[in-house]
């Protein structure tokens, strides 16, 4: 099974050379609050508004035993070699991004009582050691991807890359968001994710406020900007932490657009796929990300509200569970980005190239815990129930269940896994970076 790419979060193509970056305070996300995003909706249709996030609380015995069965993922698919977590169970390659998720998954299952004290030192010094030892493409961010036994640069496929393949700054930043829970929650790890993070080029992933990645292929180097609507807006979230100019791409205020979703209006992303070259899906999970790591702040919150919602609506129209994100399937073409929005076609079920699959249309197992932790609404609680069952208590969760027909999707990953446990995490404890 490839290893799946994130150029559809990172490749708005447009070719320039590396420019100066300054410097921002982490005081960016506040200020933006008090100007850019009351100017990013100052002409919102109108709404029910935000919804209002459920209240913190012990979980159920069930909701224990769905931790525990997330947790055997990480359990079955740690590579002892490295220390790191395979994307997909079986397939010895990941990203930044899954490394991300596993260590937002190591914290939750520590606060959670779910490992002891120990087993999170170990695992946590494992990682950073791996991190230590981690080739960086260019000498400046680490590599797309890489091997999880050897720790060498690879391809997409999960090829051996002499010299790496680039970098995403989304995937950069999602890493960088959880050295930054983790030095939070366990500060003896403090010198040491500094250390690590001092010999990378954080200001190479930023350019004129909006990040960028960089991509090798026929001898040169490519910069690419990198996000599309609410995956943008996390990632600048995160850099803005790390003191990086991130002024244009941390509101969604210059690529919003209001559009009718039945009867629900959401935010789409005004830059067009066929232009820039990528596609443009509106789905789940950078919202509910944003609110179990970091907490919704006003944006996020309206824009999040109009996503869950249309989604509910689609289920009274059709009576068909929905709950859209980005997720691995069991089949060719292997990863969809099941969408409320995308590339101009409402509820687009998207490959990375923009290919439409409607008939591979899922039920999203990690979407269902993450707007059931936010948001504990009446639709999140039956449709958990009904996804409930697919839990293994060996393998962890599957990443869902197609609509059509009601099949398992079989694949069990990395990141369906780690979203599981940070959104239990958020309900007893709330976002994993505290403020």
């Amino acid at each position: 099974m490839p290893l799946f790419t994130r150029n559809s979060r990172s490749s708005l193509v447009f070719v320039v050379g590396l420019l100066a970056a300054s410097s921002l305070a982490v005081a960016l996300d506040a200020a933006g609050r008090q100007w850019g995003y009351a100017r990013a909706l100052a002409e919102a249709p109108d709404s029910n508004g935000a919804i209002d996030i459920a209240a913190q609380r012990a979980l159920t015995h069930e909701e224990v035993h769905a931790a525990r069965i997330a947790w055997a993922y990480f359990q079955s698919n740690t590579q002892p070699e490295t220390g790191w977590v395979d994307s997909v169970a079986g397939f010895p390659g990941a990203t930044m991004w899954d490394q991300g998720s596993y260590l937002f998954a190591l914290v939750s299952a520590w606060k959670l009582d779910l490992i002891s004290a120990n087993e999170f030192a170990n695992r946590a010094t494992a990682i950073l050691d791996a991190f230590d030892r981690m080739p960086l493409f260019d000498n400046q961010l680490p590599n797309k991807a890489y091997h999880t036994q050897t720790l060498q640069m690879v391809d997409y496929d999960n090829t051996v890359v002499e010299g790496g393949i680039g970098w995403s700054a989304l995937d950069v930043a999602r890493i960088l968001l959880a050295l930054r829970v983790l030095e939070a929650r366990a500060p003896e790890f403090g010198d040491r994710v500094r250390r690590i993070t001092a010999v990378w080029d954080l200001h190479a992933m930023t350019q004129k406020g909006e990040l960028w990645g960089k991509a090798s292929g026929d001898g040169e180097a490519r910069y690419l900007q990198e996000g599309r609507l609410g995956y943008e807006q996390y990632g600048a979230r995160a850099a803005a932490l790390w003191g990086q100019d991130v002024t244009e791409a941390i509101s969604a205020r210059r690529a919003l657009q209001w559009r009718d979703i039945g009867d629900v209006a959401v935010a789409i992303d005004t830059r067009d796929h066929r232009t820039f070259r990528a596609i443009t899906p509106i789905l789940s999970e950078p919202y509910i990300l944003q609110g179990i790591e970091l907490g919704l702040n006003s944006e996020s919150a309206a824009l999040a509200a109009q996503v869950y919602r249309a989604q509910v609506a689609r289920y009274e129209d059709t009576g068909h569970w929905t709950m859209v994100s980005e997720d691995h399937i069991d089949q060719a073409p292997h990863f969809l980005y099941n969408s409320v929005y995308g590339n101009g076609r409402e509820w687009a079920v998207l490959t990375e190239d923009g290919v439409h699959h409607p008939d591979l249309r899922t039920v999203s197992v990690k979407a269902t815990f993450g707007w059931n932790a936010l948001y504990g609404t009446e639709y999140t609680a039956k449709l958990l129930s009904e996804l409930m069952p697919l839990g293994n208590v060996e393998k962890g969760w599957p990443a869902g269940r197609y609509e059509h027909d009601g099949r398992v999707n079989e694949v069990y990953t990395l990141n369906t896994n780690a979203v599981v446990l940070e959104a239990l995490h958020f309900k007893a404890h709330g976002p994993l970076l505290a403020r």
